[in-house]
């Protein structure tokens, strides 16, 4: 927060990426002491919820009025908190049971009993307690603000907070601020506004260089959320013609839902990005440009390899095309119907992009944990040390953008004739799942990991991977997690002894994929890796009972995954009991063990009356976004079924032949049947025994091979004997690849041998002229096989 003898203008707070953001009442832009300060109250607060309940009605009692009635009518007592007789010594003792409380100790104002101060408490259940305890430390450190802090608007703010946090403890209600509007101040807002500045001028620019763009915006987006604005009269002196008034209501707003909320968390606190608008970006983006620039040059040499073009050449450049739309008059991203769909809503926020969420560091480390306790992720964006533009190794997972290993690797994911161009078309019409509105979380449709996805995207929840060190320094933050984990993993496996789950927890040799919420866990995934071996063993797997059926288990699985992809691990063991297993079949697990026995014999721990089960992962999978990814696949079948749809909407007139006493007529003889791409294909039936279907598709390929036509399709095309027949045909196919897939067992059903058949007669006819031999060769092939598949019963004759 500003102080008048600190920040010049305001100051990138790093967070994420940047400077660390100053608390209120700190001053500067040094967070070493910010970060402290605000751990403190973290470790306040867990120190107070876990006092007995005399010690809570004690702290509480300072803050409440006497309840004492007098007999006569003097009414009630006027004292509006209980003090001590014996206050407590300076600097307070840390040991706060180290005392016993006396609920009839008197007070030194009314002389009233403690007692007489509380009894509204008496039958207050103790998660209410807790929730007002949070705010009376609130309360207690916007006073030292309000004390601290030297310039008078932010000290007027910060006095209010404090009324407003006060008045809520005595009257037991929630803290909600008394304001003419309440956010959004201003639409779009300013994540609005960049998502559509990056569509407007990007659109076009091929998937990698669009990436790029990506990642520079949130980049941007990420420091507005950490910046700290200057107070209104250091403004007043850099720019004397400015609105002073405009930009002090938003300083104010920007005080009370942005910046105090973030150390004091009973106030409900929003992004900056998302509740501000055009005019808080003007206000601050001239100067904001300036200092990143110069600190992304003189920290150049501290940047990654794999950053420094990125900050160097193109964050520069983007910055200065943003800039003209920020300060332009006739710019339309800041028109609120920029990208009306044709249905005439608007497009969803996340479209192209969304700010990350505020305890996610910006950028990964590649390096395998034990992370660096001193600079590990916390729930408070006050608490990350990290200097701004280098690499950070909190977040052992791939980022959500990351493109995968073996992206390059990946087979065309359209099968069919569809042209490419079509693609692409229907692509660039519907809208991005990744940004799918809250109320579609009430389909039944969702899938079981989206809204965990879409908390994880507003910063509601993080993953961590932490574990012990004997290395290293402990970190309390990192011990606080691990005691958290020990006690979800206690409290949801009882039949697992304590001391075996601390002892496995707090193992060296261990790490555990921590879920965060509010700045304490609520699950994990104990694990131990075996490198050598090829595998993982999944110790321990449980979300707190009242966090379940959130999704939280599958994402959590699903962030798993990808660490180990990252870390070329690519094979799960576990042993899961009798009510883990259809959590574990759900999530890609089987009794169907894939690696050797001798892998993992003498490795893994063997527990009694409990299943061993085991997932082989698919590196090309992302799987933290792989509902999204079939979600678009869907759409975009649906979409080209519209427009096969729309292209043959003829209308033909009506059957007249069953007035004139026809019962019945061939399904190809209506009118319009074969152009809705109607084939006259009988159903047949499916062979359920998958050795019997093994046979009679080996004997008809066999008859096929043989047949005096098929000398053309034996093996696969040869690129010297057809130039240009790899750019024509995308989707080749060959009897002597239809072998190898049937040895493979690949046919696990009649109709994907029927479809690879077919697929070598369409495209030899598609190749090939009408008059040429091959073409004569495909047409008598074809007749010949569906006779033979008819005789074998897979088709109606």
């Amino acid at each position: 927060m500003a102080d008048s003898a600190g920040i010049q203008q305001g100051s990138p707070a790093i967070g994420a990426a940047g400077l660390v953001p100053a608390a209120p009442g700190a001053g500067g832009t040094e967070g070493s002491g910010v970060a402290g300060g605000s751990a403190r109250i973290a470790l306040k607060k867990a120190q107070l919820r876990s006092s007995p309940r005399p010690k809570k009605l004690e702290k509480l009692g300072v803050y409440s009025s006497c309840k004492f009635h007098f007999p006569q009518a003097e009414g009630a007592c006027k004292c509006n908190g209980w003090k001590s007789q014996n206050p407590p010594p300076t600097p307070p003792q840390t040991d706060q049971q180290s005392s016993a409380v006396n609920l009839q100790e008197p007070c030194r104002s009314c002389s009233h009993t403690l007692g007489d101060h509380v009894t509204h408490l008496e039958n207050v259940s103790e998660e209410e307690m807790n929730r007002l305890l949070s705010i009376v430390l609130d309360v207690e450190y916007l006073y030292t603000c309000v004390h601290k802090e030297e310039d008078a608007d932010t000290k007027q703010v910060y006095f209010s907070l404090f009324k407003l946090l006060r008045k809520s403890i005595l009257q037991m209600g929630k803290p909600m601020l008394e304001a003419q509007e309440s956010p959004p101040f201003e639409k779009p807002s300013i994540e609005q506004g960049v998502n559509n500045f990056v569509q407007y001028k990007f659109s076009h620019l091929p998937s990698k260089e669009r990436q790029t763009i990506m990642e520079l915006a949130k980049m941007f987006l990420n420091q507005i959320n950490y910046w700290q604005l200057e107070t209104p009269s250091q403004r007043r002196q850099r720019v004397p013609s400015d609105d002073v008034a405009g930009y002090k209501a938003n300083y104010t707003r920007w005080l009370c839902y942005c910046n105090v909320p973030q150390f004091c968390d009973s106030l409900p606190r929003y992004e900056t990005t998302q509740i501000f608008g055009r005019t808080l970006l003007r206000s601050v983006f001239t100067v904001m440009r300036k200092q990143l620039l110069e600190q992304a040059r003189q920290e150049k040499d501290k940047l990654p390899p794999e950053k420094r073009t990125l900050i160097l050449t193109h964050f520069p450049k983007f910055l200065s095309m943003l800039e003209e739309e920020v300060y332009s008059h006739s710019s339309p991203i800041w028109s609120q119907d920029f990208l009306a769909g044709a249905s005439g809503g608007q497009i969803p926020i996340h479209t192209v992009i969304s700010a990350p969420s505020v305890a996610r560091p910006l950028y990964y480390s590649t390096s395998p944990v034990p992370v660096d306790p001193s600079t590990c992720g916390s729930g408070s964006p006050a608490r990350k040390t990290a200097s701004v533009l280098e690499s950070n190794p909190v977040g052992e997972k791939r980022k959500p953008s990351e493109p995968l290993h073996h992206e390059e690797n990946k087979r065309p994911r359209v099968v069919g004739d569809i042209p490419m161009d079509l693609i692409n078309e229907v692509m660039a019409t519907i809208t991005d799942p990744a940004a799918i509105p809250e109320t579609s979380l009430l389909s039944a449709h969702s899938a079981r990991d989206e809204a965990a996805r879409l908390e994880e995207r507003r910063g509601v929840i993080e993953f961590h991977v932490i574990g012990n060190s004997l290395n290293q320094k402990p970190n309390k933050r990192i011990l606080m997690w691990l005691v958290g984990l020990q006690n979800v993993f206690s409290h949801q496996l009882p039949r697992m002894p304590k001391e075996y789950i601390t002892r496995l927890v707090f193992d060296p040799k261990h790490k555990t994929l921590s879920l965060i919420k509010d700045g304490r866990v609520i699950g994990g995934i104990c694990f131990r890796m075996f490198p050598s071996q090829g595998f993982t063993e999944i110790v321990f797997c449980a979300v707190t009972s009242n966090e379940q059926v959130k999704g939280y288990g599958t994402h959590l699985m699903n962030h798993l995954k990808e660490y180990h992809i990252k870390h070329e691990i690519l094979n799960f063991l576990t042993y899961a009991d009798e009510y883990a297993i259809g959590y574990f079949k759900k999530q890609g697990f089987s009794k169907d063990i894939k690696i050797p026995k001798a892998k993992y014999v003498g490795y893994i721990k063997d527990y009694e009356g409990a299943t061993l089960m085991g997932c082989e992962l698919n590196p090309s999978i992302p799987y933290t976004e792989f509902s999204v990814i079939i979600k678009k696949q869907k759409e975009i079948i649906k979409k080209l079924i519209e427009r096969k749809q729309a292209q043959i909407r003829k209308v033909y007139p009506g059957l007249s032949c069953f007035k004139d006493g026809v019962r019945q007529i061939p399904i190809e003889s209506i009118p319009g049947i074969r152009e809705t791409g109607w084939k006259p294909v009988g159903k047949g039936k499916e062979m359920k025994d998958p050795d019997q279907l093994y046979s009679t598709l080996k004997t008809i390929l066999q008859h096929v091979k043989s047949h005096q036509n098929a000398w053309p399709f034996m093996e696969p095309v040869k690129k010297t004997e057809a130039p240009g027949y790899y750019q024509v045909i995308r989707f080749p196919m060959d009897l002597k690849t239809m072998s190898e897939r049937l040895k493979s067992r690949y046919y696990t059903t009649r109709k994907l041998f029927m479809a690879d058949m077919q697929r070598i007669f369409t495209n030899c006819r598609e190749y090939n002229p009408p008059e040429s031999e091959y073409y004569k060769c495909a047409n008598l092939l074809e007749k010949f096989f569906y006779t033979k598949i008819k005789e074998a019963g897979l088709i109606e004759k």
